[in-house]
């Protein structure tokens, strides 16, 4: 993150190289998305390149960022969340990697925002947006901070033809709500986020709906935390290695599947080095259970070879230099944030 002439004109990059170190993806319960299915795809390299120009007069703040980032749509980046893991509904409740121009105004504990922005996913992490396509979609965001630290939002957007790049798929029409508390300088540095987020595709006739809670407590040199989540997710024709084909053929979702799954973790501050990179080890588990909602011709157990998933990770966690930011919030002071 760069600032200039008085922190009124920024600019924020981030740099993704997931798709060198996780090519084929990562092994994840119920994640899907971007032609992968059940792995986390990797990001697109240049996952945020963004200027913002920011002013205020007396009650009244405002911003207007453009480039290509997150639109001002639903929660953070799971990237930003104590969760190691990515949840099921990432693709319902974040609008990641697109050309974006937003504009937003704040007053007080309140803050609107407006994005409009290509609606075409990346397929690939070296693809860049549809720039033939920038202006086909739009997103509205309202967000009231009543007290420090804590945060409500609902959100609405229209997305068009995400799944096929030259925009003959259907649209998708997404709404995002959710109440977030987050103290990091407080005894404890409770943080909580509990968020709803329903997504409609082919004018209503396919309907997934999303709920999550998460929250974390540190002490010291420990944290742990939890979530839980309950996500519908589209079950597509798979064409090899359990992956879609993109962009889709007709008729490819044999039905929609319901994911449930219970995390939790802790970490461990083991080493701080030169007060700029502090190592973690952390370890994880959840288990997840699935099952078919639609009565279509998708068997969970077939496809999956069986309907409950236990999955434990070890890692080692550094974070160089600072605590990163909200990814989407972008102009505007933020309202805290947890790492």
């Amino acid at each position: 993150m760069v600032r200039a002439t008085g922190r009124h004109v920024a600019f924020q990059g981030t740099v993704s190289v997931e798709g060198a170190t996780m090519p084929n993806g990562e092994l994840a319960l119920g994640a899907w998305g971007e032609g992968f299915v059940d792995r986390r795809h990797p990001h697109t390299y240049a996952h945020e390149l963004m200027v913002t120009m920011s002013a205020a007069a007396g009650p009244w703040r405002g911003a207007v960022s453009a480039g290509k980032g997150f639109v001002a749509f639903g929660t953070d980046d799971p990237m930003s969340r104590p969760p190691l893991h990515y949840p099921v509904n990432h693709h319902y409740s974040q609008i990641l990697e697109r050309a974006v121009v937003i504009a937003a105004l704040g007053a007080g504990p309140v803050t609107v925002e407006g994005t409009v922005f290509n609606g075409d996913e990346p397929e690939r992490p070296d693809q860049w947006p549809n720039w033939e396509r920038f202006g086909d979609s739009w997103a509205g965001r309202l967000t009231v901070v009543p007290l420090p630290g804590a945060e409500a939002q609902v959100s609405r957007a229209h997305v068009a033809s995400p799944e096929h790049r030259d925009g003959a798929g259907p649209a998708h029409e997404q709404w995002s709500a959710s109440l977030r508390w987050d103290r990091p300088a407080i005894r404890l540095a409770p943080y909580v986020l509990v968020e709803w987020a329903r997504t409609e595709s082919s004018e209503g006739f396919f309907v997934f709906h999303s709920v999550l809670a998460e929250g974390a407590l540190r002490l010291s040199r420990h944290q742990i935390y939890g979530r839980f989540e309950r996500t519908d997710r589209p079950e597509e024709l798979r064409v090899s290695d359990f992956r879609t084909q993109r962009p889709p053929i007709d008729d490819s979702l044999l039905g929609i599947t319901r994911w449930t799954i219970y995390t939790a973790g802790g970490a461990l501050r083991i080493r701080t080095i030169a007060d700029a990179i502090a190592l973690a080890a952390v370890v994880e588990a959840s288990y997840g259970r699935v099952r078919e909602i639609t009565g279509g011709v998708f068997d969970p157990e077939v496809y999956y070879g069986r309907t409950s998933f236990l999955a434990l990770t070890l890692a080692l966690r550094a974070r160089l230099g600072f605590e990163g930011h909200r990814m989407g919030r972008y102009g505007l002071p933020e309202a805290g944030h947890h790492h």
